[in-house]
């Protein structure tokens, strides 16, 4: 590729799962793939070995389908069990209420972005990775990105879909540190529910655990929410030791942990900016890193890249951008104060604790309370 041929309608800096779909929804829209470009620091086989599990509602999975990006290998969700630890009262919420095949599916990073980079490929999108974008200039003609291999793109549009992690970004209009971080592995128990989801509040955080169909069998996918001073010392417990504190945390609603995979830890915070200029835009967690509790970042997100390739396909220009922001305005609204609340309450003032307890219970009564969340977490504001 020469460099007269590095003009295009739309950049798109980030070639995760959140730019790849922007990407595959602006050719389905009618967008040529050649006037679209794909910009990522790393090699897409780096980005398939990713390991990472991610949680799709229902409406991410319908997306995907329409894309052709789906079916993927995938553990389907019928269940979720929402509980405080300590306390009584609990939430089960369950596909049957919804006639939905599954609430949620849960599936590797690095499989959703084979199957978009697939589609993206087959419809000749310019693939420009591995490369990093060294400075931006936003002009009222267009805009020019300097890529760090010496290479000059130009686009009507740029969007910015590589928003890296909470504690590594600049700090934007609506910031929060929750002074927690997550600790990310793979369990297993000795009483697996199958296709049974669990979000359990301690003391410190939340308690995620995913159904994850693996080569060992049946897992879960783990994210654990704690103090970010103890992090480290959950991090350097020996094996034993590790499933001894999280059976304590979780309890035994599913028997004995067994074993545990090697962990990470990231620092947890709430992130988030509507960031546009007349012909730039910033999409998922590059516009709001969220709270992992009730696993909404990159399903808004994928809302995001659908509405946005809507409005570009029409025109690639700032009244797109502008219409693009109206648009999404109290989706993002709502989901980002939904998960904020979600992540302070439960951790709060302990004489409150069990008076969210019993909101739990009054939830699982109140039938048309727990539909809407439901669908809220499966299909954001319609």
């Amino acid at each position: 590729m020469t460099q007269a041929d590095l003009d295009f309608d739309v950049a798109i800096c980030g070639a995760g799962p959140v730019g790849l779909a922007l990407a595959a929804f602006l050719v389905r829209r009618g967008v040529p793939g050649a006037r679209i470009a794909l910009i990522d620091g790393k090699s897409l086989g780096q980005a398939i070995s990713d390991p990472r599990s991610i949680a799709l509602s229902w409406g991410s999975v319908q997306l995907l389908d329409e894309l052709k990006a789906w079916p993927l290998p995938a553990t389907a969700i019928h269940q979720i069990h929402v509980s405080r630890r300590g306390h009584l009262g609990r939430s089960l919420m369950d596909r049957r209420d919804h006639d939905v095949a599954a609430l949620g599916y849960v599936t590797r990073y690095g499989a959703v972005v084979d199957a978009l980079a697939r589609r993206c490929e087959a419809a000749g999108v310019a693939m420009l990775r591995p490369a990093r974008v060294q400075a931006l200039d936003d002009t009222p003609i267009g805009v020019l990105l300097a890529l760090d291999d010496g290479r000059m793109v130009r686009a009507q549009v740029a969007v910015q879909a590589e928003g890296g992690i909470f504690g590594r970004q600049d700090q934007r209009a609506r910031s929060r540190d929750y002074e927690q971080s997550a600790v990310i592995a793979r369990v297993t128990s000795d009483a697996p529910i199958a296709h049974r989801a669990f979000e359990r509040f301690t003391g410190e955080g939340p308690l995620a655990l995913l159904p994850e169909d693996g080569p060992d069998g049946h897992q879960y996918a783990l994210v654990w929410c704690v103090r970010r001073a103890r992090a480290g010392t959950i991090l350097d417990l020996d094996d034993t030791a590790f499933l001894k504190q999280l059976g304590e945390a979780f309890g035994t609603r599913l028997g004995a942990f067994t074993k545990v995979s090697p962990r990470v830890a990231f620092p947890l915070g709430l992130n988030a900016e509507a960031r546009a200029t007349a012909r730039t835009v910033a999409i998922g967690n590059a516009a709001q890193t969220l709270h992992p509790v009730a696993g909404q970042g990159l399903n808004l997100g994928l809302r995001d890249a659908a509405v946005l390739a809507r409005q570009l396909a029409r025109d690639a220009s700032p009244a797109a951008i502008e219409r693009f922001q109206e648009e999404r305005a109290q989706d993002r609204k709502l989901t980002i104060g939904l998960t904020d609340t979600m992540a302070r309450a439960f951790t709060g003032s302990k004489p409150l604790q069990p008076l969210l307890g019993l909101g739990l219970a009054a939830l699982d009564l109140a039938r048309p309370a727990r539909m809407l969340l439901a669908d809220l977490m499966m299909f954001g504001r319609r």
